[in-house]
């Protein structure tokens, strides 16, 4: 599958969308070619959910990236998260699609089989309409959020603080250390501990708000 545009950073996004709305006409039009093109890759991950019906990804890509742009054409910036909109416009179009070619040769039923995963099971419409659509989403945004975390905890903490929460939290891909455990491997009380984490947690909760 070709490569797609990394997603925009929140103050990106919010810029084009204010451009969408207020910019003149050649800046609308740049504003959702920027937002459609930096977007791809979420129309890529639900396509992906179809991967085993028959047809082409590629198409299926492009069936998706139509619902993308109507979630960017009617999108409230006062109502939620683009990311959030758009995956669901792009999963009704897929949706919409595979009933219309459906209906070519005969009624539509939720249960009746397009497919199968990548275990050899069949799967229905009423398998895909049931997944949690918004597991896309969490895990690309919980991955932005964790590249976040580790600059903030670079930049903001103390070398005492950054070493208590690693680890406190299993940061260094370790298993999760109690603070009398720290307390002892660094040779203070666990009440200090305690104290040196909290105040780490709360520098890093200030910095992340700012972002």
């Amino acid at each position: 599958m070709k490569t797609f545009e990394q997603p925009l950073t929140a103050k990106e996004e919010a810029v084009y969308l204010s451009l969408l709305e207020t910019g003149g006409e050649a800046e609308r039009a740049r504003a959702k070619k920027v937002l459609t093109e930096h977007n791809l890759r979420l129309v890529a991950h639900i396509a992906k959910k179809y991967q085993n019906v028959d047809e082409e990804m590629e198409d299926m890509i492009s069936i998706g990236t139509i619902g993308l742009i109507k979630a960017i054409d009617s999108f409230d910036a006062g109502k939620g998260k683009l990311s959030t909109y758009a995956s669901r416009c792009i999963d009704n179009e897929l949706l919409m699609f595979l009933r219309a070619k459906k209906k070519t040769s005969r009624e539509v039923s939720l249960y009746e089989p397009i497919g199968t995963d990548r275990e050899g099971n069949e799967i229905n419409l009423l398998d895909v309409i049931e997944q949690d659509q918004d597991d896309v989403i969490d895990r690309m945004e919980t991955a932005d959020k964790l590249g976040r975390l580790a600059g903030l905890i670079h930049d903001t903490l103390s070398d005492r603080e950054k070493e208590i929460i690693t680890l406190r939290y299993g940061l260094s891909n370790e298993r999760e250390v109690t603070q009398r455990e720290i307390g002892r491997k660094l040779g203070i009380s666990r009440s200090y501990v305690s104290r040196i984490e909290k105040r780490a947690l709360e520098k890093l909760r200030e910095a992340f708000e700012t972002l």
